[in-house]
């Protein structure tokens, strides 16, 4: 077995496109209506069509999990970040753990949860 895909809801998927596409360089692989997947994986779902197969309501950050991103340039990034989306909502601004990893933390334009950080030494990958 093998996992292929992550899907996370939205509100407006071409807002999220762009989204993903300015900060992370996500391209889309397939387009269907309300579906989108994105290189790396990710598919974006429109709330309407997941609300309406669930039969629940979507609950914004609900800080239940993350997609977690690894920069090399995290300074960079965040200028980037704070030019494109100058009203994104933190969680926390860049900190730096006490095993030397740089990181910063902030949902996305519906309230799922980002981590961006550097990369971790002797991962061994």
């Amino acid at each position: 077995m093998k996992l292929r895909n992550i899907l996370i809801v939205v509100k407006d998927i071409e807002k999220s496109k762009k989204f993903y596409h300015d900060l992370f360089g996500l391209d889309t692989i397939l387009d269907q209506k309300g579906n989108m997947i994105l290189t790396e994986g990710l598919v974006l779902q429109e709330e309407s069509i997941w609300r309406d197969f669930l039969g629940k309501e979507i609950i914004p950050k609900s800080n239940s999990c993350e997609l977690y991103f690894e920069e090399q340039n995290i300074e960079a990034f965040i200028e980037k970040l704070e030019k494109l989306y100058p009203s994104i909502q933190y969680v926390n601004r860049l900190i730096l753990h006490h095993w030397g990893q740089k990181v910063i933390r902030f949902y996305d334009l519906d309230g799922n949860l980002i981590e961006v950080g550097t990369p971790m030494q002797n991962e061994g990958r």
